[in-house]
């Protein structure tokens, strides 16, 4: 059951004092070939979930034809100090296609719920506030 589906880093920061979580997708690597041509159109889609709610989506732009993007891009959600604790980011690899729909090549959490390195990951961050902390994460298919 443990396909490979390849990795993803990104760094996650928090400023307490602005209330502001950014995550800044910095690349992925061997990520699983979607299309024909044995490559992908990836694209990262990155949620911002409140008790399995979401309140917030933004995405990067899509690398045409690579298996392994480098995207450096940064989304910022508005995360008082007082909601952090309540909040987990749902990243989403995705394979762009032109005709018919887009598909998830992969996924990872971070945030309290998250499991082992999400969780880690999400503590380290709030740790150590205005500082970036970057980490691979392994993806995993959508449950």
């Amino acid at each position: 059951d443990n396909v490979d589906l390849g990795d993803l880093m990104f760094s996650l920061c928090y400023l307490p004092t602005a209330g502001r979580l950014t995550i800044t997708i910095i690349k992925a690597r061997n990520l699983k070939a979607m299309d024909i041509t044995g490559a992908s159109d990836p694209y990262v889609k990155v949620s911002l979930m409140c008790e399995g709610r979401r309140l917030k989506k933004r995405k990067t732009s899509t690398k045409r034809n690579t298996l392994n993007p480098v995207y450096n891009e940064a989304i910022v959600f508005d995360v008082p100090p007082e909601n952090i604790d309540q909040i987990n980011l749902s990243i989403a690899v995705m394979d762009y296609d032109r005709v018919g729909h887009n598909e998830v090549i992969g996924v990872c959490q971070v945030g309290n719920d998250a499991e082992s390195l999400g969780r880690d990951h999400w503590n380290e961050m709030l740790s150590y506030p205005r500082k970036p902390i970057a980490h691979w994460h392994p993806l995993t298919e959508v449950r």
